[in-house]
């Protein structure tokens, strides 16, 4: 196993587990102990992990709880939802992502005829309702502080999926560090939609532009369509021009 792929095992098994000891990591992946102290250092400087007694732990000030997160610009979210709703058209295989603005897209949706593949675990609650949406879940582990399900099944699943149109959220954009995430566990499944979809939809508030968060998923110039509240600054302007991203605002 390489090394790339053995820390994002190691990640996603102490978010599994919350905290684990430097031995039972060892076992585990079998591997020497001065390995494990390599790949848990990396992932330590990273931010994602923090060192306990014997042992690391996930460092919870790396997410801000999901619920905290439903409040915040929801007039702008609800905005964003009703502008990414008119992509949608029945007959449709759609991802939703996780997160509080993807969710903003359902009221706008709900009596289409659709295929819906989702990690998101409110969307799937609140659309039950309503027969004319099939939804698929990726499965995997279910992740508190987001509400959404991850993990090593959630992304093999994701790789057998045909879908036409990914609506995909984000804690923090910039020019530089492209498309980003709190959630390492998300990353990777976040990467494998973008790649897999034939057209990728971006929905962020203005207020994630010129910020970004602890891992990236893609570049902006993956995305197809940028939808926001409001008309970015002449730098994104010029970047979606130059990369043929379109931007919706309304």
């Amino acid at each position: 196993m390489i090394k790339s792929q053995r820390i994002n095992q190691i990640k996603e098994y102490v978010f599994e587990h919350e905290s684990v000891s430097l031995e039972e990591l060892v076992e585990h992946f079998d591997v020497s102990m001065n390995t494990i102290r390599r790949d848990v250092k990396d992932l330590v400087d990273s931010g994602v992990l923090r060192k306990v007694y014997g042992g690391v732990s996930v460092n919870h000030s790396t997410l801000v709880v999901f619920d905290e997160r439903k409040d915040r610009n929801l007039t702008k979210k609800q905005e964003i939802g009703r502008l990414a709703a008119q992509f949608v058209e029945d007959g449709d295989v759609i991802f939703v992502d996780s997160g509080t603005t993807t969710l903003e897209l359902l009221p706008y949706i709900n009596q289409k005829q659709l295929t819906v593949v989702t990690n998101n675990f409110d969307f799937i609650h609140q659309a039950k309702s309503y027969p004319g949406l099939t939804i698929f879940s990726t499965g995997g582990m279910f992740e508190r502080k987001t509400d959404s399900f991850v993990g090593f099944q959630s992304i093999e699943l994701l790789k057998k999926y045909n879908i036409n149109k990914a609506f995909v959220a984000s804690t923090g954009i910039s020019l530089t560090n492209g498309v980003t995430n709190s959630s390492p566990l998300e990353t990777d499944l976040k990467s494998t939609v973008v790649q897999k979809s034939l057209n990728v939809f971006l929905m962020i508030d203005d207020s994630k532009f010129d910020k970004y968060a602890l891992t990236t998923y893609c570049s902006l110039s993956d995305i197809d369509y940028l939808i926001t509240n409001s008309v970015p600054n002449d730098s994104y302007m010029q970047y979606a021009q130059e990369n043929n991203v379109k931007i919706v605002t309304p």
